[in-house]
């Protein structure tokens, strides 16, 4: 339903946990911080974030765009170190109760993989985001990048 993105309306801060190399088995993770914005425009039915990455050296943004025909999300994401790149097919999805999933098929490094975002454990001040790839077309998953978002006061 549109609106379900306006619980994230505000200023993050975010704990990120990215997994170092993916699909190989690892279980190496590095931690950093993340600054996110976000806001709704369409009365909710749309809504954007930019989160930067301040000990990464980049940022990024998520346009999210919500079809009321199909009650799905539609999900983009750009990242600043690759401007021209708007992440096409977008991630499509939709909230059943407090948990939102979203997927599309991509590649990872040459390697095709369906992927997975989650949105869960939302709150007034906190919500949990995962991505998790696939390379079995869904039946197992590989959870590869966390951010734990607390709203600053």
């Amino acid at each position: 339903m549109e609106n379900n993105f306006d619980f994230y309306v505000g200023t993050w801060d975010v704990a990120n946990r990215r997994l170092s190399k993916p699909l190989v088995g690892s279980d190496e993770w590095e931690e950093f911080p993340g600054i996110s914005v976000a806001h709704t425009f369409f009365d909710g039915a749309g809504n954007f974030d930019e989160i930067d990455f301040p000990t990464k050296g980049f940022s990024g943004v998520t346009v999210r765009i919500y079809d009321k025909a199909t009650d799905e999300w539609s999900l983009y994401w750009v990242n600043s170190n690759k401007p021209a790149t708007l992440r096409d097919p977008p991630m499509v999805g939709r909230f059943d109760g407090d948990e939102g999933l979203f997927y599309a098929d991509d590649s990872y490094e040459g390697t095709p993989v369906k992927v997975r975002y989650r949105w869960s454990d939302i709150t007034g001040t906190s919500a949990h985001w995962e991505q998790a790839f696939s390379t079995d077309g869904g039946e197992t998953w590989e959870t590869n990048w966390t951010m734990d978002s607390t709203r600053r006061a």
